[in-house]
């Protein structure tokens, strides 16, 4: 498995590209995951005898791909944990369906509640207890001869939420099984990829921006090449105007 790619490091942010497949944080597994890789690195580079800190803000499912962001310091963790609670982050997906959607574009509002023995979500009736209301907008961005490509922006934050919430409409992503795609990917993976992330600093004026390119797949290229030209990827601050 390929090491995540670094987007964008300074002193108390660093944003990485993840692969599809690795876990963010350790498990019982004791598969590799991004935190201890990005620590080993950092700790190799930099010649650092002891441990070195990164925290987690925020995380993505194993299966999916894309930018993600992790704190440096005590301070940015304490920061940037707030700017996900508090949705000040703008959190923007590419999903490839195995189905168009009936109306271009929309909004979805759920309820969803997980189920932590077999590690999926499910839609319930709103209030149902122990879950909670999911939200996102979406919008078809174009077609192949198979799949559809669409952008998603999560407005809340929930388990799978949008692997349940584009299933529920008729358009599970391809490859995820869970979430009924007919067929999975050869690599274990899933087509939803973390396009965009937009938050403020930590600790300077402006905000971070980031956008990762999807994984080297024949499907992925099809569409980055028609639809991802006008948003180059990479990472960096913008300044407040």
């Amino acid at each position: 498995m390929n090491p995540p790619v670094i987007l964008y490091e300074d002193n108390h942010v660093l944003a990485v590209n993840k692969p599809i497949g690795m876990l963010v944080q350790g498990d019982r597994t004791g598969d590799i995951c991004v935190l201890e890789t990005m620590k080993s690195f950092i700790r190799e580079r930099d010649g650092k005898p002891g441990n070195v800190f990164l925290g987690l803000p925020h995380r993505l499912d194993r299966p999916t791909s894309g930018a993600i962001i992790l704190a440096k310091t005590s301070k940015a963790l304490t920061r940037l944990t707030a700017s996900f609670r508090e949705r000040d982050a703008i959190k923007i997906y590419w999903a490839v369906t195995e189905a168009p959607p009936e109306n271009p574009e929309g909004e979805l509002v759920d309820w969803i509640k997980k189920d932590g023995r077999i590690n999926t979500s499910r839609r319930v009736k709103a209030g149902s207890p122990g879950a909670r209301e999911a939200r996102l907008r979406y919008r078809l961005l174009g077609a192949s001869e198979r799949y559809w490509l669409m952008e998603v922006e999560l407005l809340t934050g929930r388990h799978h939420q949008i692997r349940v919430q584009l299933s529920a409409i008729g358009c599970p992503v391809k490859g995820d099984l869970k979430y009924g795609a007919k067929r999975s990917n050869r690599n274990g993976g899933i087509h939803l990829h973390s396009r965009r992330l937009e938050l403020a600093h930590p600790t300077r004026d402006g905000r971070v921006v980031i956008i990762a390119p999807p994984p080297d797949d024949p499907v992925w290229n099809d569409f980055s090449s028609r639809f991802g030209g006008s948003d180059p990827t990479g990472a960096y601050v913008e300044k407040p105007s």
